[in-house]
């Protein structure tokens, strides 16, 4: 099957939710994707951060192959040890108590609106039900995060949104403070990915956590992109020095096998009941594999994130040209452009180098977490030619 007839595959039976780019990969190994042309590309996109251990890691495809082999799925009425080695995995990494095991980002993020409101619900009555959110935030596209997402652009067409959602602007503690008593969270990016890779200021979480803290809402972070080593810890919030009520996850804890879920501290961990939550493919054997797998792989680059990011941000400030700076934590990295950065990443393309954009005018890169020197090296020559 050549790429025409691939494309018209999509064309004539898939919705066209995405712009796709004209290229058919097939192949990938390591921090490299190959199309059906044979063309090699250096992969800095990692699906959305999702291949935080690149392309067919040996060991990643050996545990998926063997737990494949011996028990992919079973209803979450029953035990399997892969669930129950990852979950204690995670809790240890973050600090957390309990978690639940779901599919993706935006449905870990439902379960945490649904955590924060029970919690308090449970306390304080009904009433007492706002998130904050903000401004630039990104928090899935389900209709439910859609709301929770601070950017106009996500909510066009989709009114009216779910309520019990307020946005604030980063940095702005004296709007936080003078909201009512209709509160009961507050829900964090560390670093606003889609939004224009935007990291926190530590001083502003801090204050936010003291204040959640006095007030009794509870302090939420969305680690679905900053998580499984992205920004150089296994979770974005500890660089900041607090204790968050609950995380969730998703994206690069699987190493590219679907999985996601959120996680609770000792405050919130016993909202839930039976009946009260659930999630058919939540937690299925074969993903915990995956992301136990992950987990392994990243024990042992996880101390080199954030130098490999300082090489990547160094070498980009000397480019000069069309940069303006860059943004960002680890190897979560925004390059600030003059210009649409949009053609900046069709150009980028053309020249064997993926990657994402972010908000307005920032190029994203988000790495193999596994990338090696040369080929931050070889990803920066590229970078070079094309925005210098």
């Amino acid at each position: 099957m050549n790429f025409t007839q691939t494309k018209t595959l999509y064309e004539d039976h898939i919705l066209p939710t995405y712009g796709r780019q004209e290229v058919c990969f097939v192949r990938g190994e390591g921090s490299y994707l190959y199309d059906d042309a044979g063309k090699r590309y250096l992969d800095f996109a990692s699906g959305w951060g999702v291949m935080s251990v690149g392309h067919a890691h040996p060991q990643w495809v050996k545990a998926v192959a063997e737990q494949a082999a011996a028990l992919v799925h079973t209803s979450n009425y029953y035990y399997t040890r892969p669930g129950g080695l990852l979950a204690e995995r995670l809790c240890e990494l973050s600090g957390l108590d309990a978690l639940f095991f779901a599919n993706s980002g935006a449905e870990a993020n439902e379960g945490l609106i649904k955590a924060a409101r029970k919690y308090s619900g449970d306390k304080y009555g009904q009433n007492r039900h706002t998130v904050v959110t903000l401004n630039r935030s990104f928090h899935g596209r389900t209709h439910t995060m859609l709301a929770a997402t601070g950017q106009d652009a996500y909510h066009k067409y989709f009114q009216p949104l779910t309520p019990g959602f307020v946005h604030a602007d980063m940095g702005d503690l004296d709007a936080l403070k003078a909201l009512g008593d209709d509160v009961c969270a507050v829900l964090f990016e560390p670093v606003q990915g889609e939004g224009g890779v935007y990291p926190l200021e530590e001083a502003y979480v801090k204050a936010v956590a003291a204040l959640c803290a006095e007030r009794d809402w509870l302090l939420l972070f969305d680690e679905v992109q900053t998580g499984a080593g992205r920004c150089g810890t296994w979770f974005g919030f500890q660089h900041y020095g607090v204790e968050p009520d609950g995380i969730s996850f998703a994206k690069g804890v699987g190493g590219g096998f679907p999985i996601g879920g959120f996680i609770l501290g000792k405050k919130a961990r016993g909202v839930f009941a039976p009946g009260l939550h659930g999630s058919t493919f939540g937690g299925t054997p074969l993903a915990c594999a995956a992301a136990l797998a992950t987990l392994d792989i990243l024990t042992g680059v996880l101390g080199d994130v954030e130098r490999k990011g300082r090489l990547l941000r160094d070498g980009i400030g000397s480019f000069g040209g069309r940069v303006r700076g860059t943004r960002g934590r680890g190897l979560m990295i925004g390059v600030v452009v003059e210009g649409d950065p949009k053609a900046y990443a069709k150009a980028l393309l053309d020249h064997g180098l993926l990657c994402l954009t972010a908000g307005t005018d920032a190029v994203r890169l988000l790495p193999p977490l596994t990338v090696s020197d040369s080929e931050i090296g070889e990803g920066l020559s590229v970078l070079r030619e094309v925005l210098a």
